[in-house]
């Protein structure tokens, strides 16, 4: 049986709709039978020559006004009340026409409730036929089933978008209220989260739709982690201003978000620290190109500065953020893209004082520790020696404020791009200092999601291909912040800025490495593969700390901090060099780093960042 519905499905339109045809007319003569021997209590076979023409002629009528109206370009698995409804005012014209036609016509005895009978009979086998097609095809198309957590307006709305797309089959709802508890909602029955075990079993759900997008960060990391240990996928609906715009679709349905895993509840921006340092102003963002600092230009452009300036060493990353912002098309902020390293000062000066630059976010750096570990030298140059150059060139030009974006890794470094990152932050500490017309910044944070070189995209490309998840040791645990969330904090931290402070980012709590696999596994609907689930699908592999990595990061260098107006954001109280002892040992990296004297280099690196664990990588 399914196989032959398969094969039917698979066949031409134009087959289709042939034997659509076909079964309309065999259905509407049938029908005509069928009413006289309703109503004469007898099978019925006419023997007047003008009723048997009469009977003939009624499927050509009816053909006729079921083509005009539409009926054979419908397709039937996407039938909903509309064609349904068209299907039956169709019929009832035929009906109509077919009745008076019958009347006119010199033929003895013809009972006029065989029109109705007819009529009612027409409506059943047209309309019968088309959804009892409708769910064979749905039955045997459809093998996904899903469970609807949420009973709610969203909840009920995504059951009907489910219902017309055919695409997954939903199968019941699951839902927290226990006034609702096995009630009926769309043909849908509500059960307990408690029932979800045996649902999941007795029904082969594939998937959980998590249909409550209302609901708190908090509340929704409750229950994914109710959800973690069972074999399905789980998806999320979009915010609800999508389902206020009508924007909810089946394709809308995202995996999981891992923010949801990871994050807390987010705190409301301060609009009056974000306009700051950006409304109405000339901004310029290094590294404009990348995850970091094209999030900084996005956020940026709808606090309308006069100007954005994009500054990136990278011609294809610039053309695709500048792209992007020009798309976006805000009102009067001119957008323009520079390109240019941060290690040519004059370059530098050169544009922030054409477009008279008011504020610099400096997000341009190497960041990929085990690559920064192998190219050591220009990762100094880049990360530390740029810093100094950018710095110089905004002095010079009288730029407002520059805003460096730190890391974690600059805490007590064992890396190189940890030590560069540090000495950055002391180039901007000691500057400020110096500096009157220009007030220097930095802000610290940790691992930001689906950045480049970011674990999250590495584990879901290998659990795309099956496995095996790597994970460097059993122990590793990261801070984690999204991208928009970190760069909001960061223009916010700026505008707090009095000089030479070095803002840190609460992220929350480190989240252990292997817990965060475990979880994107259980939540993609798989099972680990180990030794106690031989027959698992993705195996997590340990790899081993590679160069330059640490097994947790920290985000203070002495432990000391005062609170500000964002509880998301704390001022370090952190020793730093004056720029008369700083200098001289910058020129001396520089020289180093310049020259690829490398053993040189990790010597004057571990003489100016304590804590940095001196590296044997050539």
């Amino acid at each position: 049986m399914v196989v032959m519905i398969q094969t039917l499905h698979k066949l031409p339109r134009k087959t289709k709709q042939a034997l659509m045809l076909f079964y309309d007319v065999v259905a509407i003569i049938g029908s005509i039978f069928a009413a006289f021997s309703i109503r004469l209590g007898y099978f019925y076979y006419p023997e007047d020559g003008m009723l048997l023409l009469l009977m003939a002629a009624a499927p050509i009528l009816a053909l006729s006004i079921f083509s005009l109206v539409g009926l054979y370009h419908d397709v039937i698995r996407y039938m909903g009340f509309k064609s349904l409804l068209r299907i039956a005012q169709a019929v009832s014209l035929y009906a109509i026409l077919w009745g008076l036609i019958g009347f006119m016509l010199p033929i003895e005895d013809f009972p006029r409730s065989v029109v109705l009978i007819n009529w009612l009979l027409v409506i059943i086998v047209i309309v019968g036929s088309r959804l009892f097609v409708r769910w064979l095809l749905s039955e045997v198309n459809v093998n996904n089933n899903v469970l609807i957590y949420g009973a709610g307006a969203a909840g009920r709305q995504l059951s009907n978008a489910l219902i017309e797309s055919n695409e997954s089959k939903p199968v019941a709802f699951i839902d927290d209220a226990n006034e609702i508890y096995r009630h009926s909602i769309n043909g849908l029955t509500v059960y307990s989260p408690n029932d979800l075990e045996d649902l999941i079993e007795r029904k082969n759900i594939k998937e959980v739709l998590l249909a409550i997008p209302s609901i708190s960060r908090t509340r929704r990391n409750e229950i994914i982690n109710y959800l973690a240990p069972y074999p399905v996928i789980v998806r999320t609906l979009p915010g609800v201003s999508a389902l206020a715009q009508g924007k909810v679709r089946v394709n809308d349905l995202l995996e999981i978000d891992i923010t949801d895993l990871l994050g807390r509840e987010s705190v409301k921006p301060n609009t009056t620290l974000l306009k700051i340092n950006i409304s109405n102003k000339v901004v310029l963002v290094t590294g404009a190109g990348g995850s970091i600092g094209s999030e900084l230009c996005r956020q940026i452009v709808f606090l309308k500065p006069k100007k954005i300036v994009l500054y990136d060493i990278s011609e294809s990353s610039l053309y695709i953020i500048e792209q992007e912002l020009l798309n976006i098309a805000i009102p009067n902020v001119e957008v323009n893209p520079i390109i240019g390293s941060v290690l040519d000062k004059d370059r530098m000066e050169v544009v922030c004082k054409y477009y008279e630059v008011q504020t610099i976010y400096h997000s341009a750096a190497y960041k990929h520790v085990p690559l920064v570990e192998l190219n050591p030298t220009q990762g100094v140059l880049n990360n530390s020696i740029g810093t100094m150059m950018a710095s110089k060139a905004a002095i010079s030009a009288n730029v407002e404020t520059f805003v460096l974006i730190s890391t974690d890794k600059a805490v007590r470094p064992t890396s190189v791009m940890g030590a560069s990152k540090r000495i950055a932050e002391l180039v901007l500490q000691a500057l400020a200092k110096q500096s009157k017309n220009t007030c220097f910044t930095m802000v610290r944070f940790g691992n930001v999601l689906d950045t480049s070189g970011s674990v999250i995209p590495l584990f879901k490309k290998q659990i795309k291909d099956g496995g095996p998840i790597t994970v460097t040791h059993s122990d590793v645990m990261r801070y984690f912040m999204t991208i928009p969330e970190a760069v909001e904090l960061v223009i916010q931290a700026g505008a707090m800025a009095e000089g030479g402070d070095v803002f840190v980012l609460d992220m929350g709590k480190p989240v252990l490495i292997y817990d965060l696999a475990v979880k994107m596994i259980k939540l993609s609907g798989l099972q680990i593969l180990d030794e106690n689930n031989p027959n698992g699908d993705i195996e997590i592999k340990y790899t081993g700390l590679r160069p330059g990595e640490k097994l947790y990061e920290e985000l203070l260098v002495d432990g000391n901090f005062d609170l500000t107006e964002n509880k998301l954001i704390i001022r370090a109280k952190e020793e730093m060099i004056s720029w008369d002892k700083l200098e001289p040992v910058l020129t001396e990296i520089g020289e180093a780093a310049f020259n690829s004297d490398t053993d040189k280099l990790y010597k004057l690196l571990s003489q100016l960042v304590p804590g940095y664990t001196l590296t044997t990588n050539d």
